[in-house]
């Protein structure tokens, strides 16, 4: 296996305002942007070759990235002119693919963070024979999830979409979002339309009698597509909870960018990220919050599990739990701002002009 597609074409709309600018995947998790760890991960496992499958704000990515040979790997990019979904953007980028018709593809989406064995599922893949073979992770709740249960042997039995009453949760092995394919069902992938992998291509080929291999890997797994999962799993990066090589800088409570400048008093924990040229004064507190390049955090800000955006700005004494700010927004002092607040990029909230508790 020496080739991957990663489908990063995404609105990530559930994570705006920070995918106003930015595309999902190039959003800051760890000090870079979360694509990086993911091919990080791939090259450590052994793929040389990447597709990228690339739809919203496609423009970002290739003057980012390049021909990928600063990460030792050969990127391509393809953009979808019509969005495809996940089958039709699989079949849209086949053309770039180098392998033979049973020759193994990885296929990652562009929002998991994960540590799964990648060689591990190659490898159950092959000793199989498997058409398709999908990482399944466990969770507690399946309810938002797709149920795969499998039978003794791990082959697939069903694809379950969101189950919403207990007699539907069959299974708490869920769809973790990575797969490898046999080229040769790649290429029978309806092209030039909408498909979903999951709704039509794997009932359609379990229908047909394809196998399809499920492999149970429960390490860390978490789905970014929310504020609030998109910080935990930049926090979770920086602690070393979650598994890349392209975290730039040693594991611990903190990482700060060198161009950043951070007061001596100011306390930063809880796997706080402090980007390039971001500026944190005396006696702020950010604790697992990521803080996006430019941004400033003025003296005696606390700030819990939050996302600051690039070039935006909090007050003083303002208290942020569980918020977003969006790029170039400014807080004012002493404004309180609690779990699920989204700030809009460039917005303006005056001094004290909000809160959630009394003013003494």
């Amino acid at each position: 296996m020496t080739e991957a597609i990663l489908l990063v074409g995404g609105k990530g709309t559930r994570l705006r305002p920070l995918t106003v600018h930015t595309p999902k995947p190039m959003v800051p998790a760890a000090g870079v942007p979360f694509l990086t760890h993911q091919l990080a991960r791939a090259r450590a496992a052994g793929v040389e070759h990447i597709v990228l499958a690339t739809s919203y704000l496609a423009e970002v990515f290739e003057p980012y990235f390049g021909d990928g040979s600063a990460l030792g790997l050969h990127l391509e990019y393809v953009t979808e002119e019509e969005p495809l979904g996940t089958g039709g953007a699989i079949r849209n980028v086949a053309s770039r693919l180098h392998s033979g018709p049973d020759e193994p593809v990885l296929v990652f989406n562009g929002d998991i963070l994960t540590g799964l064995d990648i060689r591990a599922l190659v490898d159950t893949h092959e000793s199989t024979g498997a058409d398709v073979s999908l990482h399944l992770t466990k969770v507690t709740d399946p309810r938002a999830y797709g149920l795969v249960p499998t039978d003794d042997s791990g082959r697939v039995l069903a694809f379950l979409e969101k189950p919403q009453t207990p007699e539907e949760i069959v299974t708490d092995q869920i769809n973790a979002g990575a797969y490898v394919f046999r080229r040769s069902v790649i290429d029978a992938i309806p092209a030039g339309r909408p498909v979903s992998v999951e709704r039509e291509t794997f009932p359609g080929l379990l229908e047909a009698g394809a196998h399809l291999q499920g492999m149970v890997d429960s390490t860390y797994w978490l789905d970014l597509g929310t504020p609030a999962a998109f910080v935990r799993g930049s926090a979770d990066l920086v602690l070393g909870r979650a598994p890349s090589p392209a975290v730039p800088g040693r594991c611990g409570d903190r990482l700060v960018l060198p161009t950043a400048t951070v007061a001596p008093d100011a306390k930063l924990t809880g796997g706080t990220v402090v980007g390039e040229g971001a500026f944190v004064a005396k006696g702020a507190r950010v604790f697992g919050s990521t803080i996006l390049p430019g941004a400033v955090i003025e003296p005696g800000a606390v700030i819990t599990d939050s996302l600051i955006g690039t070039g935006a700005r909090v007050g003083e004494r303002s208290v942020l739990t569980g918020t977003v700010i969006g790029d170039g927004a400014i807080v004012g002092a002493d404004n309180e701002l609690r779990a699920g607040v989204r700030v809009w990029c460039d917005a303006r909230i005056p001094a004290g002009a909000v809160r959630f508790s009394s003013d003494q």
